[in-house]
């Protein structure tokens, strides 16, 4: 039935983007660039792949529907042996009547006039299409925001791992110097063993962020459908990642942007088309048919098929149901109520687009602000810490105000990178709540 389709197609609109599963693709990515990344997802991510074939599985269902608006045709053949002859009363007498051997060959063809799950088929064929398209759609800007998110994600870890490494060659200079300074007996074994303890902390941390350095790289991959055996190298250019900071925060909200509300407004055509298959229901089914049939007859089955007896017929058949218990009535009410939540469900969606471009603005403005604070940071800490090294070098500072000042300029580095990179993926997201993230 028809309506098995638009129950299918609705539970499919409906239904929610969850999670990603691994390609078993062997090719490799060599410019993993955040553009290729997406690409490279958006051709091997299995979910995109099963959305497509779910377009082509609703497109074959269809045709499959559609099919009973063209004539059926139908051949049906009967051998029948009568064992007894059947005995009919006539003239005041019991008489035998019949053959032995009976045989038909019967060929037939049925027209739909009127049919209303065939009607339902026809109008909803455009309606069904465009909703599996943009289930995929769906799909699509999911996944380039999650690869975008992944891939801004792994950069910022790569990020702080370079930080911890600059941080270790400092810590290594500066535990030179203190050795230095105990050894010419400047200063105790305090400083030394103090620079000892930073520079440990700092490899530790650093064996930390790169471990979980690995493990967002296999959730990109993840993501991408990218497989494990291959390498992959991301590429990225500071500065053009600074250039994509900008974004217009004057833009209003545009509903029909969202996949989301398209989607939604799909699924209510759909519905409508459902209330009317049930108004349809009042009305009578009306087909056209014609039949010729070859009879034999024969005590004989040697010379059962010697001689036919053909006949044939033409006609219109109508159905109708004339009461079945208000239950059409019904049907109709269930319906028209099922519109009226769909009304509501587009106002509860409008809703929460709002707040989440509310949210999302929100958010990449505060990220904003705190990126451009952040920038004057690092080059001050950058200042404090060469002065303050070279004091103590001097014996004018102490080895605690060394470990002061490396500290700073390794947290405003680290803030700074994490702010960079919260800021784009913020802008990911405001692109997304105002529709326009594939575009």
């Amino acid at each position: 039935m028809i309506r098995n389709l638009f129950f299918f197609v609705l539970i499919a609109v409906l239904g929610s983007l969850k999670g990603y599963t691994q390609s078993s693709q062997n090719d490799t990515l060599p410019n993993a660039t955040l553009p290729a990344c997406v690409q490279y997802a958006l051709n091997h991510q299995p979910f995109i792949q099963q959305s497509l074939i779910d377009e082509r599985i609703a497109e074959a269902t269809i045709r499959t529907r559609l099919a009973d608006w063209f004539p059926q045709l139908n051949l049906n053949a009967y051998y029948q042996n009568n064992i007894k002859l059947p005995v009919n009363y006539f003239g005041g007498n019991y008489v035998s009547t019949g053959t032995y051997n009976i045989s038909a060959i019967e060929f037939g063809a049925t027209q739909n006039i009127f049919n209303r799950d065939v009607l339902l088929a026809s109008r909803s064929a455009g309606d069904i299409r465009k909703a599996t398209k943009q289930v995929t759609d769906s799909t699509r800007i999911g996944i380039i925001a999650g690869v975008s998110k992944a891939f801004y994600d792994v950069l910022l870890t790569q990020k702080q791992v370079s930080v911890l490494d600059e941080d270790i060659v400092r810590l290594n200079r500066s535990l030179q110097d203190a050795y230095n300074q105990y050894k010419g007996g400047i200063v105790d074994k305090t400083d030394y063993k103090r620079a000892t303890i930073s520079l440990n902390n700092a490899n530790a941390e650093r064996k930390q962020q790169q471990d979980l350095l690995t493990a967002k790289y296999f959730y990109l991959r993840q993501l991408m459908g990218y497989p494990d055996s291959a390498e992959l190298q991301l590429q990225y250019d500071s500065t053009e990642l600074e250039n994509e900071i900008p974004i217009d925060t004057s833009q209003e909200i545009n509903f029909n942007n969202r996949i989301e509300y398209r989607l939604l407004q799909t699924t209510k055509d759909l519905q409508q088309y459902n209330l009317k298959y049930y108004k349809w229901g009042f009305l009578p089914s009306v087909s056209a048919y014609g039949n010729y049939n070859l009879d034999y007859f024969s005590n004989s089955f040697g010379k059962l098929y010697q001689q036919s007896f053909p006949n044939s017929n033409v006609g219109l058949q109508l159905s109708f149901p004339i009461f079945q218990g208000t239950k059409r009535i019904f049907q109709v009410r269930t319906a028209e109520l099922q519109v009226k939540r769909l009304d509501w469900e587009i106002v509860s969606l409008q809703n929460i687009i709002r707040t989440e471009y509310a949210g999302a603005l929100a958010s990449y403005k505060g990220n904003l602000a705190n990126y451009i604070a952040l920038k004057e940071n690092v080059q001050l800490a950058t200042d404090v810490y060469n002065v303050i090294r070279l004091q103590y070098q001097q014996g004018i500072k102490t080895y605690l105000d060394v470990i002061i000042a490396e500290s700073d300029l390794r947290t405003s580095q680290i803030n700074l990178y994490t702010a960079l990179y919260q800021l784009l993926q913020s802008r990911v997201d405001v692109q997304k709540a105002l529709g326009i993230l594939n575009q």
